[in-house]
């Protein structure tokens, strides 16, 4: 977390000397120019390759995996192939499932009666099932692999045997996911995968075809559901967007890029890199070997690039340069999955609920803690 002085130096300066939870410093890099430059730039690694290397936490790598590249010269090859499994087509084909599977979830949601909470009846189910129609897995473990989940994300101290459980469960589960997929190939991400590495060895290793499978899973399970969540609440919370949303439902597509710009939930912590050589940013120096992380939350209110940063507004022009998914050679590969979803499932609710309040003073929504998840704990609402 950044310290007081670090935090009245951020609108001031475009890099800061920052604390991370494990108790090391970095540099936070802010302002849009210098984001968007910083994320695709050769001079920086993902990869944490010496001991000496800053750590988000003390208690959790994460990702953090010598045997699973995130730098060139593998982690390009990797990237290409993921792209080709993770075709356009496959996502068109998820979109009629998605429209039938939130009218369930939003049908289950009315039967049970207000007030509710969304992320129970809609969010979170409709993130997994998703995922379990796209990469082949039974949408009965979602319960569990929430669990798993929760853990992996963790970056507070906390008990470092429950998260090592919770890692070595997942991983063992995703292996068991590789293993069936590999006996029994169905049209999913999983058999795309272990097609393209079976007809070519050197492509990507057995080790790799696991880990990167894990990746999309927890890429794409509580980022959405979490962003879903906090684009609701937005919505709720102003409600002059909400009724001309409500009267002209073809602006969706377009509010919900302003919901990304505006409302992030994945922190920016996650993009933690290192200096492969001293790097000038707008007159700061980052020494070579420094951690540095390309703060997008910050990016995205650049006054800059977005005139009244701090303005919800879904008619905003240009919403769709936002850094939500980053950008580079590390955006977000499931970014359209996730745009459909959000479209999917914002549209239906307005449509299906005219009435639609939040149940609670907004000054009573809490957070998550201690996560790279930074969504609302609950989003209760009544009708």
């Amino acid at each position: 977390m950044a310290t007081p002085e670090a935090l009245d130096g951020i609108h001031k300066n475009p890099a800061v000397r920052v604390t991370l939870p494990s108790g090391d410093t970095v540099w936070l890099v802010t302002g849009y120019d210098a984001v968007k430059r910083l994320l695709s730039d050769p001079r920086v690694r993902k990869d944490r390759k010496n001991p000496e290397d800053a750590r988000l936490s003390r208690d959790n790598d994460m990702l953090q995996d010598p045997r699973a590249s995130l730098d060139p010269p593998r982690h390009p090859v990797i990237r290409r192939l993921i792209v080709k499994a993770f075709t356009p087509a496959r996502v068109k084909q998820l979109r009629q499932p998605t429209e039938e599977l939130v009218e369930e979830l939003l049908d289950n949601t009315e039967s049970s009666g207000s007030p509710a909470d969304l992320h129970e009846t809609l969010n979170f189910p409709l993130t997994i099932r998703t995922l379990s129609t796209l990469l082949g897995v039974p949408p009965e473990d979602h319960i569990k692999f929430g669990t798993w989940v929760d853990k992996f994300f963790s970056i507070t101290p906390g008990n470092p045997e429950e998260i090592a459980i919770a890692r070595g469960e997942l991983w063992t589960y995703i292996e068991h996911l590789v293993d069936a997929r590999r006996k029994n190939p169905r049209d999913d991400l999983i058999s795309a995968l272990i097609q393209a590495r079976d007809e070519d060895d050197s492509r990507l290793t057995e080790y790799e075809l696991a880990w990167w499978s894990q990746g999309v899973l927890l890429g794409g399970y509580e980022t959405t559901a979490n962003h879903l969540g906090a684009g609701i609440i937005t919505l709720l919370t102003n409600p002059d967007q909400l009724n001309l949303l409500r009267a002209d439902p073809s602006m969706t597509s377009q509010a919900v890029e302003e919901l990304l710009r505006i409302q992030m939930v994945f922190s920016s912590l996650a993009s933690l890199r290192y200096a492969n050589e001293e790097i000038e940013i707008d007159g700061v120096v980052i020494p070579k070997g420094a951690g540095v992380i390309p703060a997008m939350e910050s990016a995205n209110r650049d006054g800059k690039f977005f005139p009244d940063p701090e303005k919800f507004d879904i008619r905003r022009d240009g919403s769709h340069r936002h850094l939500a998914f980053g950008s580079g050679p590390h955006h977000c590969i499931g970014a359209a999955l996730a745009r459909m979803e959000l479209q999917t499932a914002i549209g239906a609710l307005l449509r299906r609920f005219p009435t639609l309040q939040l149940a609670v003073n907004p000054a009573d929504l809490r957070r998550s803690e201690g996560s790279f998840m930074e969504g609302f704990r609950q989003v209760p609402v009544k009708w």
